[in-house]
This record gives structure tokens, C-alpha cells and sequence, in this order.
């Protein structure tokens, strides 16, 4: 990919004049740049989209109790509350982002997408979108390829990770794939594919990495399924032509200009922001001394 373009204009320019799908360019810098088959590359998207769905799988049936105690089994108290101020459909998605990354916080199995810590949404966004629209795996596989595509332009002229452009980097990064998969996926035209990145860019922009304790757990895992929220309205908008009005790839410089000029402490690194409260420091303690290993006294006698 990197052979072809660094940005999305010369994405869809080289797209439009070749007529190859989206995807397309992503599985030729597969094959180029990093040796693979072309067989090994769709096993590989096969395998990733497999371990997105028994995360979500996971998350909704088996016990997610950290060891902080801060993550508690919030997907299945969602999912089972008697009281719903969402659709059916829209409470699926949420309760199966919040599952993933419940995964991932109590030391599961989940795909880093782009991150750990984002690692909630694509699984959620694309689990539900083949549910509700019956789409068959090989086009979830070229979505994962299309979301590829789009991490690494934002990784190229951005970032993806919290510790250098704040969360807006990393789940908003991943919203951004999510949205641009989704009207893929639906059949939507390349502007549209990229009115959905830049819409949720716009959404995301200027959001802090603030994990309480240091954990990736809150807020981390409630803005997965926010994430994922933001990533199906942006794909609406797309699909019925509203117009981002910034372009794509200026949408991704500004997520790379805020990124330089937000304050560390809102970098991950637990200094600024719900990190920073009176609470968030009681239970930073808490975690502190339950993580020391008391080692026994070797002068001590036996």
C-alpha cells in the first residue's frame, strides 16, 4: 500500500483508475511488503475476524471481573437490564463492544485494532453489521482489509496510539476504521467510504487518554462502545450523503495537530483528567498495593 499512496485522495485516485475495490491496494501491500500469500492473507483475516467474535462471545457469557475490580460484568448487566432507552439493534452493538474489551481488560484474547485498547470496537461494530444485514465473511474479511487501509494512512500522518495523540488516536482511529467498513461493507461509494472516516474523525477529535490507576479499563472500555456508536452514525450520514466538508485527509492532519499539542498528562499517562480525581487516586492505591509482591525476610528465622 505504501508503494501506491500515503494519503486517501491518492487512495481513491489509484482506485478509480484501476477499478480495483478498496481492499484491493491493502492486499497488494500485504503481498509486497510483507512476503505473505495471498491464501495466508485471507486465512489471517479469517483467523482475526474469528477471535473478534469469540471476544464478543466471551464477554456476554463468561465472568468479567478484573482484578482492580473496576470492570464487572458490564455488558451482560446491559444487556439484560429490563429498562432500554435504545433499539434492539443499537443495544446489541453496544453490549458487544463493552464485552470485547471486558475481554481485554481481564486478560483475554482479543485482535489489537488498531490497539488493545480499542480493542472493543471493530468487533463490535462488525459482528453486529453482519447480523443485521446478513453479510457473508469474505466481505467482513475485505471490510478488516479496508479498516487496514485506513489505520495505516492514519498511523502515517497522525497516530493510532493514546500515548501520542490522546485517546481521539486510538479509539477514535478505530471508530474511524469501523465507520469506513461499514459502508464498504453496504456497497457505498469510495467518497462515501472516506465522508464516513472524516465524520467520525470530527467526532472523536480532541479526546484525552486518561486511564484511572494507569489501567486500560475506565473509561477506556464505556468509550468502546460509545466508539462504536459514533462509528454507525457516522456510516449513516455517509451513506445518505451528508457532507464532512473537510477533507478526509485534512481531517487527519488536525487529529495529528491536536495529538502534538495536547498536554502529556492527557497522554496515558494517568496524570490528567478522571485519572486525576479524588476517586480515581483512592483506587490508583488500592491497585498499587494489591500489584506488590510481599517477598519473605531472609534474615527472618524459620
Amino acid at each position: 500500500m505504501s508503494l501506491l499512496f500515503n494519503d486517501f485522495a491518492s487512495w481513491q485516485k489509484h482506485c478509480e483508475e484501476t477499478g480495483e475495490a478498496l481492499f484491493q491496494p491493502v492486499l497488494e501491500y500485504e503481498i509486497t511488503q510483507k512476503g505473505r500469500t495471498e491464501e495466508l492473507i485471507w486465512q489471517t483475516m479469517a483467523q482475526a475476524y474469528a477471535v473478534m467474535q469469540d471476544a464478543v462471545k466471551t464477554g456476554l457469557t463468561e465472568n468479567m471481573t478484573s482484578r482492580s475490580g473496576m470492570v464487572n460484568n458490564g455488558a451482560k448487566k446491559v444487556a439484560a437490564s429490563p429498562v432500554t432507552v435504545l433499539s434492539p439493534e443499537f443495544k446489541m452493538l453496544v453490549t458487544r463492544a463493552l464485552g470485547a474489551k471486558e475481554v481485554n481488560s481481564c486478560m483475554g484474547r482479543v485482535v489489537a485494532a488498531p490497539t488493545a485498547g480499542a480493542s472493543g470496537i471493530l468487533p463490535g461494530i462488525l459482528t453486529t453489521l453482519q447480523d443485521l444485514h446478513k453479510l457473508d465473511d469474505r466481505k467482513i474479511h475485505e471490510g478488516l482489509l479496508v479498516a487496514a487501509g485506513i489505520a495505516l494512512i492514519i498511523e502515517t500522518n497522525a497516530s493510532l496510539a493514546g500515548a501520542v495523540g490522546g485517546c481521539q488516536a486510538e479509539t477514535g482511529s478505530a471508530a474511524a476504521m469501523g465507520a469506513g467498513a461499514i459502508v464498504y461493507c453496504l456497497g457505498g461509494s469510495i467518497d462515501q467510504v472516506f465522508a464516513a472516516v472524516a465524520i467520525t474523525i470530527q467526532c472523536m477529535l480532541g479526546l484525552i487518554c486518561d486511564p484511572v490507576a494507569g489501567l486500560v479499563e475506565v473509561p477506556c472500555i464505556v468509550r468502546n462502545a460509545s466508539a462504536a456508536a459514533i462509528a454507525y452514525s457516522s456510516a449513516q450520514m455517509a451513506i445518505a450523503g451528508v457532507n464532512p466538508v473537510i477533507p478526509v485527509d485534512q481531517c487527519v492532519m488536525a487529529l495529528g495537530e491536536v495529538g502534538q499539542s495536547m498536554e502529556t498528562k492527557y497522554k496515558e499517562t494517568a496524570l490528567g483528567g478522571l485519572a486525576n480525581t479524588p476517586k480515581a487516586r483512592e483506587i490508583e492505591k488500592l491497585v498499587l498495593v494489591q500489584d506488590v509482591e510481599i517477598l519473605p525476610d531472609e534474615d527472618a528465622e524459620v
